[in-house]
């Protein structure tokens, strides 16, 4: 059995492979079964349907980077609040800030739920 990873250096994984576009080791932290809940989309089932959508969001900001800021832990839970900045395809600048809600089951992530300021541009 693989060792668990600490939550709060499980998130910070995440949201650097986020930064870094590395959707194959995204997966590796992702559980076959993950819901993704996103703003103004329908509710996204399964790993692959997931990262399909990373990889459109990746097309669609060609760069976006998420910084941390703070992080609250409860049980197999975290709430993450975070600023992004980056352009657009159209080469607009773009910044937002909001939360990521994750749920953890056996070290990868089973549930996924962003809440953020300016949901306009999607």
């Amino acid at each position: 059995m693989e060792p668990v990873m600490p939550l709060e250096d499980s998130i910070h994984e995440f949201f650097d492979l986020v930064n870094r576009r590395d959707l194959d080791k995204m997966g590796n932290l992702l559980s076959p079964d993950v819901e993704f809940y996103f703003p103004k989309t329908q509710p996204l089932i399964g790993k692959e349907r997931v990262l399909r959508f990373f990889g459109i969001l990746f097309r669609q900001y060609p760069r976006l980077a998420f910084e941390i800021h703070r992080t609250i832990h409860q049980d197999n839970r975290s709430a993450v609040h975070w600023k992004n900045r980056g352009v657009n395809r159209k080469s607009e600048p773009y910044q937002n800030e909001g939360v990521t809600l994750l749920e953890w089951e056996a070290g990868k992530i089973r549930f996924i739920s962003d809440f953020f300021k300016d949901t306009e541009k999607f």
